[in-house]
């Protein structure tokens, strides 16, 4: 413990000097590094999907170094500090877990995720969903509305249900499609909702699966370039049949 407080002053230390000596950290400002910030994240949930252990300890320390930068400006500001910052996540981390604070007992983590969303009505929260960022993307969007509202208790109670739910909105999409009206738009909606309540209850993560989907494109789609340049061909010039030679040879090549 030593010696990550010590890690953790370090930091603290050499921010308040770079804050202080270098013309680029003086100039910055909290709506400066959002951006950078996001970056960050997106660095970090890159080297969580690969599972490179090295490049997410890499990447955790970049983020780090946002946070106490943000705490650092706050301070400036005279609005809070780093300490300000650990001890108001500590108490709500208390506040919010009274099981093992408290009296209160739970039997699963279903339990405590409920428990979660009614202590924050509690604290004055006027919606469960008011957590939910606006910018976040919609993929994971739709996923943590649907989180949310299962723990007060909204939510289907099985798999089974949620697929015929999928199979009724695909219904419905295609009417619209038959139809060509202005709801395709609302009903293709649906149905992605539909589909991501439905990995939820699958225990899949649906923006992993896609980006792992996105990933293994781009590798076939990239050997299909590669070799059929080597034998002279030319992408715009081949037919489908042609280009999918190289992507079987490219499926084949990952299974062998």
């Amino acid at each position: 413990m030593e010696e990550k407080l010590k890690a953790f002053e370090r930091l603290l230390t050499i921010m308040d000097e770079l804050r202080e000596q270098c013309p680029w950290d003086r100039k910055q400002t909290m709506e400066t590094l959002r951006h950078l910030s996001i970056e960050e994240m997106y660095e970090l949930s890159d080297a969580i999907i690969d599972g490179d252990l090295e490049e997410v300890r890499k990447e955790l320390g970049d983020l780090m170094l946002h946070l106490v930068f943000y705490s650092k400006i706050g301070d400036e500001k005279g609005a809070f500090d780093a300490a300000d910052v650990l001890n108001g996540v500590c108490e709500k981390l208390i506040s919010r877990h009274p099981h093992i604070y408290g009296d209160v007992e739970v039997k699963d983590e279903e339990e405590v995720k409920a428990n979660w969303e009614k202590l924050k009505l509690k604290e004055g929260k006027k919606s469960v969903l008011e957590g939910v960022p606006r910018s976040l993307p919609s993929l994971v969007k739709a996923g943590r509305i649907q989180d949310k509202a299962r723990g007060v208790g909204f939510d289907w109670d099985n798999a089974e249900q949620v697929w015929e739910k999928v199979n009724e909105e695909l219904g419905e999409l295609r009417e619209e499609v038959v139809k060509n009206s202005d709801r395709m738009e609302a009903e293709f909606g649906d149905v992605l909702f539909s589909m991501i309540n439905y990995a939820r209850f699958l225990g899949v993560n649906p923006d992993d699966a896609l980006e792992r989907t996105n990933r293994k494109f781009i590798k076939r789609f990239q050997f299909l370039e590669r070799e059929s340049a080597k034998d002279g061909k030319q992408l715009g010039e081949m037919t489908l049949a042609e280009m999918d030679v190289y992507w079987n040879r490219s499926k084949a090549s990952e299974d062998a």
